[in-house]
């Protein structure tokens, strides 16, 4: 997949600009597509000249014109043509730690990358929260899913919170095996 179909579906709540874009992926792409905001824009450009989205110029005082995107029905169009194809390939997972936990040879140095990674994933799942809390805004979760004009925000979070848990059950578990191996010499 290219980055083409995660800008346009981020579009699909409305009208950005490639700042708020950028905004928009560091809280709800980030955990299953980043990208930079150099990137974003790069696509967004690409995305302009194919009429897949339309921009428009926003002029301002004393701060530089800002360009706001909106999808194109021909944008809506191949995204919905997009989302009904099923997946090219299953999820591989790529992670730099595990070739390190794989090559392993001092278990202390390795608790040190384990407990950095724990950090991360408390740290994710926390911000992941905080979003379903903002999400939900006092509805109950079946309300949301069963009345809420789109859900699939909602959805991709629910995955993101749940790799998240399962990143710190997993570290929990190293860090036990790993005590158990220095405690045994």
């Amino acid at each position: 997949m290219s980055l083409k179909y995660a800008v346009l579906a981020a579009l699909l709540d409305g009208e950005a600009s490639g700042y708020e874009l950028s905004k928009v992926f560091d809280v709800s792409f980030a955990n299953f597509w980043p990208a930079t905001p150099q990137q974003l824009y790069r696509e967004l450009e690409r995305l302009e000249g194919d009429g897949l989205v339309a921009a428009r110029v926003v002029r301002q005082e004393r701060r530089p014109n800002k360009r706001m995107f909106t999808l194109t029905e021909a944008g809506r169009a191949d995204l919905r043509a997009y989302a009904a194809e099923p997946p090219r390939r299953p999820t591989a997972v790529r992670d730099e730690l595990l070739i390190k936990l794989q090559a392993m040879e001092d278990p202390e140095a390795t608790r040190a990358l384990i407990e950095e990674r724990r950090a991360w994933a408390r740290a994710k799942l926390d911000r992941y929260e905080r979003v379903r809390d903002r999400l939900l805004d006092g509805w109950t979760e079946e309300r949301y899913l069963s009345e809420s004009g789109r859900v699939g925000p909602y959805l991709t979070l629910l995955r993101g919170i749940s790799f998240e848990e399962e990143n710190l059950r997993w570290c929990e578990r190293v860090l036990t095996v790993l005590k158990q191996r220095v405690a045994a010499g």
